[in-house]
Parts: C-alpha cells; sequence; structure tokens
C-alpha cells in the first residue's frame, strides 16, 4: 500500500513519505541526524484551506478571545466541592510545604506534584480569589486548543483550524476549564500536547536534545495527572497511521522508556486511590465480565456525549451493570463490530480505526478497569473525556473538511455550517459554564436534569448547613440517605445538621453506625463528639473528639471541640492549646476565634477575648450568632452603641434571633446615643 493511499478517504492525519527508495528504511532511533522528510505533492495538495490562509499566531488570538468569552460566566464562580482539597491548603503554603508537596506523599489529594506547585504558586499570586484560578484554567484549555491546531498543521491534517476551535468551544469540556479542581486535566493537556509537538519534531530529526525535550514535556504530564500515561500509546497509533507499520527500533524503542513511566505512575495513581481516598468496597465489587460490559457501554455514552452534548450534568446516573441482562451485551457487541469493520476497512484507509484507537486507548483509565473513587456516584463524568476528546474531534473535523470538499455545493457553504456549529457550540458552553457559578446553582441543576443523584443531593444539603441553614439542609440529606442507605457521609452530614437543630438523640444512632461502618472516619468521631456533648455525656464526648484528632491531626474543628470541651471543664491552657492549633491548621476558622473569645471571657479576660471575637466576625459576617455573641461581649466592656449595632445586625440576618431582639429591648434604642 503507498504511503499516501490514506488521502483517499476522509483522514485523520496526511502521512509524510519519505524520498524514494527510503520510506521502509530502519533509522536509529536517536543518535542518527537524518535530514527533515518532505511532504509528498499530492499530500500538500490535500491540506486543509486553513492551513495557508491564517497565520498561526493570528489563529491563537481567535481561539483564546472566543474561549474567554464563551467561558465568561465560570470567570467569577465560587469555590466548589473538593476544590479546597486542591487550592493550597495552608499547611503547605511556605516554601517547607512546596518541599512537603514534592516529598510527602498524602499531603495533598492526589500525589500530582507539579499541579500542586502551580496551585502553590498561583496561591502566592492572586491568595483565594477565585478569579484568578478560573482564568489560568481558561488559558490552559485555549492553549491546548492552539498547541492541537499546531499539531494538526504539522501532520498537514485537513481541518485543523475547525478542530482547535471546536476543541475550545465543545462543552463536555466545561467541568474540565469551569471546575478549579480539573486544573490537572487542563495543565496535564498542555504538557502532554507539548509532548507530541516535540516529539513530532524528534521524528524530524532525531537527535538526543529534541528526545530530552519531549521526554521533559512527557513526564511534566505525568506528575500533573497521570491519565497522560496514555500518550505513548497514541503515538504508536499515529506512528501506524502514518506509516502503515511500526518499527521496533524507530517507533517502539524510543518510547518504551515512557511506556514504563506512564505504567508506574498510573499504578501508583491506582494504589492511592485504593489506599488513601477509599476507592474499595462493595461499590468497586465488578467482577471481571462486568467490568469488560461497563467499558463497552462507558464507550458509547462518550461517543454520544461528544457528537450530541445535550443532558450535560455534573453527576450522571450510575447504572448497573449485570451480565444476566441481555440487552446489556449490545453496547460491548456494537463496539467490537465497530471495531473489527474499521479493521477492515484500513486497507482502504487507515484513519477511522486510527481515531478509534485514539479515543478508546485515551479513554482506558476510565473505562472501569481501575477503580477510581468517582465510581461511587457515576461511572462517567464529562471530565474524564477531556484528553481522549482530542483524537476524536480532530478526526471529525478532517472528514468535514473533506467531506464538503468533495461535495458540489458553494464554496461558502462549508464555512458557513462550521461556523453555525461552533456558535450553538459556543452557547451551550456559555450556559453550561453558568451552572458552575457557585455550589448552590451546581447542585440544583444537577437535580434538575438526574434527581436521584444521591451524592448531589448529599453534597448540596451539606452547602446548606454550611451556609447556616440546616432546616433547608435537612430533607436534602434525608433524600440522600433514602437513595444511598448505609453512605458514612451521608450519615455523618445528616447527624452535624441534627446537632444543629438541637436533635441529637436523633442523630446519635445515624453517627454511631457512621464510625460502625468507617471505623477510621475522623469527620464522624468529631461530630458523634459533639452529640454526646449535647446529651451531656462529657466523658465520652471528649474520648470522641481525642479520637477524631488522633485519626486526623489536621481536623481542625476536631481540635476546637476539644478546646471548647476543656474549656467548659475549666481547663483553659489546654483549650487555649486546641484553639491555637486549630488555627494554626486553617486559619480562617471562625468557630475556632468565637470559642477562644467565648473561653477567655467566660474566665474573666474580656479585653484579651474582644479582639478574637472581632475576628470572628470579619471571617463570618452573614452569621447572626456570631454577632450576637460579639454584641453581648462588646456591652460587657460598656461599649453600648457597638453592641446595639451588633444586635440589630443579627436582627437583620435572622429577624427570629429572639436573644438578640430582647437584649435591643433591654437596652433600649434610645439609648443608642450612649457611651
Amino acid at each position: 500500500m503507498k504511503p499516501a493511499d490514506d488521502l483517499v478517504t476522509l483522514p485523520l492525519l496526511v502521512p509524510q513519505t519519505a524520498r524514494p527508495g527510503t520510506a521502509e528504511t530502519v533509522r536509529s532511533p536517536m543518535t542518527m541526524k537524518q535530514p527533515k522528510r518532505p511532504i509528498s505533492p499530492r499530500a500538500v495538495s490535500a491540506a486543509p484551506s486553513d492551513s495557508g490562509r491564517w497565520p498561526m499566531g493570528a489563529v491563537f488570538a481567535m481561539i483564546f478571545v472566543v474561549t474567554l468569552v464563551a467561558y465568561f460566566p465560570a470567570l467569577t464562580g465560587d469555590f466548589l466541592w473538593d476544590d479546597a482539597g486542591h487550592v493550597t491548603a495552608p499547611a503547605l503554603q511556605s516554601w517547607s510545604g512546596l518541599r512537603r508537596i514534592w516529598f510527602e506523599p498524602g499531603v495533598t489529594q492526589q500525589y500530582y506534584p507539579l499541579l500542586h506547585t502551580a496551585f502553590w504558586l498561583e496561591h502566592r499570586l492572586w491568595g483565594d480569589a477565585t478569579f484568578g484560578y478560573h482564568l489560568i484554567n481558561v488559558l490552559w484549555h485555549a492553549t491546548s486548543a492552539c498547541l492541537l491546531v499546531a499539531i494538526l498543521r504539522r501532520l498537514a491534517v485537513p481541518g485543523a483550524l475547525l478542530a482547535g476551535f471546536l476543541f475550545a468551544l465543545h462543552p463536555v469540556g466545561v467541568e474540565s476549564v469551569a471546575w478549579i479542581a480539573e486544573q490537572k486535566n487542563t495543565l496535564s493537556t498542555v504538557f502532554a500536547l507539548s509532548a507530541v509537538l516535540a516529539w513530532l519534531r524528534f521524528e524530524d530529526e532525531r537527535r538526543p536534545a529534541r528526545y530530552a525535550i519531549a521526554t521533559l514535556w512527557f513526564v511534566a504530564a505525568l506528575l500533573t495527572k497521570t491519565v497522560t500515561a496514555t500518550l505513548p500509546g497514541a503515538l504508536l497509533v499515529v506512528a501506524w497511521w502514518r506509516r502503515g507499520r511500526l518499527s521496533w527500533p524507530a517507533d517502539v524503542l524510543p518510547l518504551s522508556p515512557w511506556l514504563a513511566s506512564g505504567l508506574a505512575a498510573g499504578l501508583g495513581t491506582s494504589w492511592l486511590e485504593r489506599a488513601q481516598i477509599g476507592a474499595t468496597g462493595g461499590d468497586f465489587s465488578l467482577d471481571a465480565m462486568g467490568r469488560v460490559l461497563l467499558a463497552g457501554r462507558v464507550v458509547w455514552f462518550y461517543l454520544g456525549k461528544l457528537l450530541w452534548p445535550a443532558g450535560l450534568a455534573f453527576f450522571y446516573p450510575r447504572w448497573t451493570i449485570d451480565a444476566t441482562i441481555a440487552w446489556q451485551w449490545l453496547f460491548l457487541v456494537a463496539a467490537l463490530a465497530l471495531l473489527g469493520g474499521l479493521f477492515q476497512l484500513r486497507q482502504r484507509s487507515r484513519a477511522p480505526l486510527a481515531a478509534a484507537l485514539l479515543f478508546g486507548g485515551t479513554l482506558f483509565p476510565a473505562l472501569g478497569f481501575v477503580n477510581a473513587y468517582p465510581f461511587v456516584f457515576s461511572y462517567v463524568a464529562d471530565h474524564f473525556q477531556y484528553l481522549a476528546s482530542l483524537g476524536l474531534i480532530a478526526f471529525l473535523a478532517a472528514a468535514a473538511t473533506r467531506g464538503f470538499a468533495l461535495l458540489s455545493r458553494p464554496r461558502w457553504s462549508g464555512p458557513a455550517m462550521a461556523a453555525a456549529v461552533l456558535l450553538i457550540f459556543g452557547d451551550l458552553t456559555w450556559r453550561q459554564s453558568g451552572m458552575y457559578r457557585d455550589i448552590f446553582t451546581l447542585y440544583e441543576a444537577t437535580l434538575a436534569r438526574n434527581p436521584a443523584s444521591w451524592v448531589a443531593h448529599l453534597n448540596l444539603g451539606t452547602a446548606l448547613d454550611e451556609a447556616g441553614r440546616p432546616a433547608a439542609a435537612l430533607p436534602h440529606l434525608q433524600r440522600a440517605l433514602e437513595l444511598k442507605p448505609g453512605f458514612p457521609e451521608t450519615l455523618n452530614s445528616l447527624g452535624n445538621v441534627l446537632n444543629r437543630l438541637g436533635r441529637p438523640r436523633e442523630a446519635l444512632p445515624l453517627l454511631e453506625q457512621a464510625v460502625r461502618i468507617q471505623p477510621r472516619f475522623a469527620g464522624a468521631h468529631n461530630t458523634l463528639g459533639a452529640a454526646l456533648m449535647s446529651l451531656g455525656r462529657a466523658g465520652d464526648g471528649i474520648a470522641e473528639f481525642g479520637r477524631a484528632i488522633e485519626l486526623d491531626p489536621r481536623l481542625a474543628l476536631a481540635h476546637v471541640n476539644l478546646g471548647w470541651a476543656s474549656a467548659n471543664s475549666g481547663r483553659v491552657a489546654e483549650a487555649v492549646a486546641q484553639f491555637e492549633q486549630a488555627l494554626r491548621l486553617q486559619p480562617d476558622l471562625a468557630d475556632a476565634q468565637v470559642k477562644w473569645g467565648l473561653t477567655l471571657a467566660m474566665h474573666g479576660d474580656m479585653t484579651a477575648a474582644m479582639p478574637h471575637l472581632e475576628r470572628a466576625v470579619e471571617l463570618r459576617p452573614e452569621d447572626a450568632d456570631t454577632r450576637y455573641v460579639l454584641g453581648g461581649a462588646l456591652l460587657e466592656v460598656g461599649r453600648r452603641v457597638a453592641a446595639i449595632e451588633q444586635f440589630e445586625e443579627t436582627l437583620r440576618l435572622n429577624p427570629n434571633h429572639t436573644g438578640a431582639r430582647e437584649a435591643l429591648e433591654r437596652l433600649g434604642r434610645a439609648g443608642a446615643g450612649a457611651p
């Protein structure tokens, strides 16, 4: 088969042919210096029209502009769900913290040291201001789109410009771009595509320096997110497509270190998912056949969302995989049939099979063969196919470009249709990114599309509780427990809400069940301690706080609770030590400041208490109870005007706050001018 035969139909890549007589020459993988291989005349004639019409600078500028516009609603979004586990924690914000990020696996949620170094630098630049994180995420995404264009143009792929814009504006990418925690996706993709571009340069002229540069980019990608371990396999697919064969010394041998390091990194991440994050237990008990069936269904799901991005959701329904149900085999059979057909088609064009292999191969870590903690919620998520979508988007763009070129249509019809599709995608991305404005908008939108999402109910209920709205949180948490009985996180959150509502007797059995199911759940031990304290079982409560700290010394709330329990037992020095430790772990923890201030106030040191209570109001200005406590302290030190202001603000925030209302009635507003 001639190297240029792939141009007969719709290609993914346009292969470059060597000079006559050298196409099959086996060369040294790295050391032999070679001239660049020219693109064949036939390949040049088939190259996309945008390759000569638009200079790279103009293309990249357009991509950045349209991407920023499409994602504008996300730029002002709040921190969401597990963003706190990615944005640099207070204990890691110093230079010694940066060292720990690299050399102490476990101090971050996953061992992605380059990702967390990026977060560390970003935190130094803009702290906890979310705009900076969102902006950099959008810029990484736009950079990946530009790199995709550069790669496809280097390979003379038709529709390179269209592919770049499709990737930039496709709504399936919103979850990765609008969610701060998924900077691991956007940044690792920049590194991965940079590695591809460097590898293609190395293939043109096999010098050790070029190989080293490509390898460094690949290692950077692995240290940001290990899903990029699939990259060497993808490069082998591309090499097979370009030349119709793979050579051990020219193709496989140079990539073998990449394959080995990718495998090691993938195994390490898989182990951390099980050992540290908790991807074990009944929710991950699929047998081998079940995992194969799941993989077949997952592939079609992602393909469907890529081709028809309707009904995108933060949490999709979690399927029940059952090999005894006949229709569940249809996904696998259809996938195997498609692969078989594409394999037969390879004699005419290798492009469709290459596209399918790139898509399925890059998806491999998310197909269900290895456990990932998000499988507890759903087997699929939009961010799982962020990297995998690149190859298929490139193929579809090439197919559309060549298809319109072959049709007897007006010259403007192809660009007009492409523009229409991009406008639709841009509008969908704009709307979808608006979901990520805040945690309440996100989960309410998710429940509108997937009402049976127990995790959306759980997260929304927890968020409402943290916002000081336990009554509104209660029905969501109760529904979450109905949908997924016995889940420790739900039991703990529901128990916490019942504690806040003054119903510790109802909370107690739920919390005891949580620690029975998951004995090392530090948060549940802490909440159980609070329930026991409310029921007058101080000794048992203190023991639970101690157990929580033993399991997780970084759990600041457990230190606060133990400190408060110590204060109520008259052990002021022990209490202050616990509050100090809590604030070292979490400097913006208002509860620690409130309890510290109250401890000092209870023991007569009102002057020392005041700064802590004032700081608590600064940290939590919308909390009525905190303002009420400060008002009482101000009144104690004789600052009537300031006290009245705090009581009035308490009533503004909570018109039903009886304590503030009674305090104002006792003082009388006429006395507001008194010193």
